[in-house]
């Protein structure tokens, strides 16, 4: 099958940062939406798709206006869901809990929350539903590290080595049909 390019941009600054926001739903500042129209200005894209939550969304829809282009939704994209720890600072959790954590996201999720392999499958649903154009998702740290873990094999260990600064971008060749059939193009702090 013809290989297309896939953008994955994580959203912009949100209005609140330093905790661990995954259904938590906060708007992005407005310079966080600048950072992402700028990754965004180059690009050469057809589609653009985003998380159905304002921190991705909103950031989608200022680049589909720039580029005329409208803004498919898509909840698969979302960040994990950190249950009962959605919303706080890391300084508030448990910290061996947390550690658990961090060191088997699969094995120890946090309370309420989703599995690692829970996140890896729901956006890997989401790859295998894109169609095979150059598009752009405006996503969240989790799902691109996720997004990585199904197209390129990396462990979740080798993942959290990835530095995804709000407003980064990667940039993957991927080869429909198999899994495993990407390689990374390009990464953009």
């Amino acid at each position: 099958m013809t290989p297309f390019v896939l953008h994955l941009l994580r959203h912009g600054a949100p209005k609140i940062t330093g905790r661990l926001l995954g259904r938590t739903d906060l708007a992005p500042t407005a310079e966080g939406i600048r950072a992402c129209r700028d990754q965004a200005s180059d690009l050469d894209i057809e589609a653009v798709i985003a998380s159905d939550l304002a921190r991705a969304g909103l950031a989608a829809q200022a680049i589909g206006g720039d580029l005329g282009l409208p803004v498919a939704i898509d909840a698969r994209w979302r960040e994990l869901d950190f249950g009962a720890w959605d919303g706080l600072a890391t300084s508030e959790i448990d910290p061996v809990a947390l550690g658990c954590f961090w060191d088997d996201p699969d094995a120890a999720p946090p309370p309420g929350g989703e599995r690692w392999s829970a996140l890896v499958a729901r956006v890997g649903e989401a790859v295998a539903a894109l169609p095979p154009r150059t598009t752009l998702v405006v996503t969240h740290g989790g799902a691109m590290r996720a997004a990585l873990a199904g197209l390129c094999g990396f462990e979740q260990r080798q993942l959290w080595a990835f530095d995804l600064p709000y407003a980064a971008m990667l940039s993957l060749k991927v080869w429909p049909g198999s899994p495993r059939t990407a390689q990374i193009m390009a990464l953009w702090p």
